[in-house]
């Protein structure tokens, strides 16, 4: 029993707010997920040529800035943002050149995402505290999705908690458990994706970034998925550009939607929707099982 919810925004003022308005949505889903939480928020695009990606150490004195000072020195120029025990870090090397160096010299640091836009902050704890840790509140974005884990196929650790990234600007969360993920983790690997966790989540991420990577639109990645993916979910998928939801074929994971002139929001439970200004006079309506919703910044 997890909690999703994610929030499009359609107007300016609502970018505005986004981390606060995601922020209460997420909190609002604390009892379905007290043992970890995260959120994936869309912002602040970097230049082409460069790319954004989010690390990861234990330790909330980690030295950031001298991780930016050697990717300065050994790859190209890089600066690093520090929030909680994340870093933002923009750099003009490309992003397989970091992952390697990381490996090689720093390898207790993880990549929690990487990108143009997304940035995923997640850690074990409940909900308020994790929109805490990270100051999430003072977020602006166009657009939002995030999780609270009660741990049912994983443990409880920073690694295992939604949202997952397997792809540059793709994440995913997930209500529910998917009871073939063992055969797709090691069929998924055979074809080249990274997948580092036991989590049944990251394999259905990983298996959307291997179905975009072979040409598939978002839309025939999750199509596809319907028949490869085997077990009951909500899936909210974020991408650079937008998010879709895809409930499973008997609809045994329940969730809301709802849009207004403003915003596109959708969650487990209504209560989390209803934090929203305008809630009151939303579209609400249940997602039908086996369809895909998606929004992206040129329209529905």
């Amino acid at each position: 029993m997890c909690g999703i919810v994610g929030l499009f925004a359609k107007q300016a003022a609502v970018e505005d707010r986004l981390g606060d308005y995601i922020s209460s949505m997420l909190i609002e889903m604390s009892d379905r997920g007290p043992d970890s939480a995260g959120v994936a928020v869309y912002r602040d695009p970097v230049p082409s040529g460069s790319a954004k990606v989010v690390l990861q150490h234990p330790d909330h004195g980690y030295d950031w800035q001298g991780l930016a000072e050697g990717i300065t020195a050994r790859l190209a120029p890089a600066t690093v943002e520090r929030r909680g025990n994340h870093a933002i870090a923009r750099t003009e090397a490309s992003f397989e050149d970091l992952r390697a160096w990381l490996r090689e010299i720093h390898p207790e640091v993880s990549v929690v995402s990487s990108g143009d836009t997304i940035e995923i902050f997640k850690e074990v704890g409940p909900p308020a505290d994790v929109v805490s840790a990270f100051a999430l509140r003072e977020l602006k974005g166009t657009h939002a999705l995030g999780h609270t884990r009660m741990a049912t196929e994983s443990a409880v650790t920073t690694k295992g908690s939604h949202p997952f990234s397997t792809g540059f600007d793709l994440c995913l969360v997930h209500n529910g458990s998917l009871s073939n993920h063992n055969r797709l983790r090691a069929e998924l690997r055979r074809h080249g994706v990274e997948i580092q966790t036991e989590n049944d989540t990251e394999v259905a991420a990983g298996y959307l970034t291997w179905r975009l990577s072979q040409g598939d639109s978002l839309e025939e990645a999750l199509t596809e998925g319907i028949r490869d993916l085997d077990g009951f979910y909500t899936f909210a998928v974020g991408t650079r550009d937008g998010f879709a939801v895809l409930r499973d074929p008997i609809a045994c994971k329940h969730a809301v939607m709802a849009e207004t002139d403003d915003w596109v929001a959708m969650a487990t439970e209504f209560r989390a929707i209803a934090v929203l200004p305008g809630a009151d006079e939303a579209r609400i309506w249940e997602p039908a099982p086996a369809q895909i919703y998606s929004w992206t910044r040129s329209g529905q």
